[in-house]
Parts: C-alpha cells; structure tokens; sequence
C-alpha cells in the first residue's frame, strides 16, 4: 500500500509518504492523470420488504467533515493520524458518490412511487438525511475497512424526524493493493447502504 501522508511521520517512512503541500499540489494539479486508479461503489437494493409506491422521497447530499469531503481514499494508521491512498481516488466526491447510489438503490428497488435529489422539483413527502461518520480503512494493528454512516427519516411536510438510527459496517482487507483496500470500503458501505435502504422503505 502506498500512502498519501496527512500529518507528520518519522522520517524512515518518508520515502513513501508525501507531505500535505504535495498533495494538495497533486490534487489540484494532477488529480486527472492515467496513473491516479478511479474507483466506484456498489449496492444492491434488497427485494422483498414493505412497499411505499404511495410515497416520494428526497436524498439531500450527505454531510461529512472536510476529511471526507472530497475524492480521497481515507486510511487511518493511527486513531489521530491520517493518510491518503496514493494513486487512488473515488469517481467523485465521497459525499456525492453516497447520495447518488443511495438515489439508485431506492430507484432498483421499484418499491416507491419517486426518488430524487434537490432540485428535480418532486413532491416530496419524506427526506432521508445522512450524515458520513467514517468511511476509511484503519491499519493500526489488522487492516478493516470501517463505513459508519447516521440517518434520519425527515418528514418533509411538517419538518418532524420520524426515524433516525446509525448503521456501522466492517470488511477485512484481503491483501495489501490498493485495489484491496477500495474493495473492502466497497463490501462495508454495501452492507450499510443496503440497511439504510431497507429501514427508511419501512420507516415511511
């Protein structure tokens, strides 16, 4: 595994580490090049619950703090050290990525009557709000990868919570690649969105 460095490191580990002025130079100069791996999410709706085709709902961007809120690929190798996957970011901003394959799985799920995002000008009757805890691999001691992701059922209508619940999920990481990590994050998130899914179809 290679690492973006985001705070300070011993210098025997600084071959492989860059500072953060790099990385920021990186990001915003070098983000598109071939050699930066592009990674997706994936989710299956489950098939059998409650039907809501009565029902639309509204999927706002979830909220994160500003280590989550971009296209990096968070390790943490420390509970106060973090760093980057180097090479390696997400399709889009994390947030967004969330939010469109939470749009998505409702949609597959054929079991409401409207899914959106703000903006499409839906009749809405409930949001679903989230909030990104967590969505890093850990390192300091076995490799898991770690999805905590909080949720409310909003009603749109008079502004009350009707349901809120925090969903956490974690997936060893089979090997040291890039690739194994990513694939790790992918398998907890999975499991997480695909709860949040079921939960919010029988809260409404």
């Amino acid at each position: 595994m290679s690492v973006f460095k985001y705070r300070g490191l011993p210098a025997g580990r600084r071959t492989l580490l860059l500072t953060l002025p790099v990385i920021a130079a990186l990001v915003s100069g070098c983000g598109t090049k071939a050699n930066n791996d592009t990674f997706d999410l994936s989710m299956t709706p489950a098939s059998q619950g409650p039907s809501a085709r009565n029902r639309q709902i509204l999927v706002p961007e979830p909220t994160a703090v500003k280590m989550l809120d971009s296209e990096q690929v968070v390790v943490r190798v420390s509970p106060s050290e973090v760093q980057y996957l180097a090479n390696s970011r997400w399709g889009d901003r994390l947030p967004r990525l969330v939010q469109s394959k939470l749009v998505e799985a409702f949609e597959n799920s054929g079991r409401l009557g409207g899914v959106g995002k703000p903006g499409q000008g839906l009749a809405i009757d409930y949001q679903v709000v989230t909030d990104i805890r967590s969505f890093e691999v850990t390192t300091d001691g076995s490799r898991v990868a770690t999805v905590e992701i909080s949720a409310k059922i909003l009603n749109d209508r008079n502004g009350t919570v009707r349901a809120s619940s925090v969903f956490k999920a974690t997936s060893p990481v089979s090997g040291a690649s890039n690739n194994d990590f990513v694939e790790a994050l992918d398998r907890a998130f999975a499991k997480v969105g695909g709860e949040i899914v079921d939960w919010s179809l029988k809260a409404i």
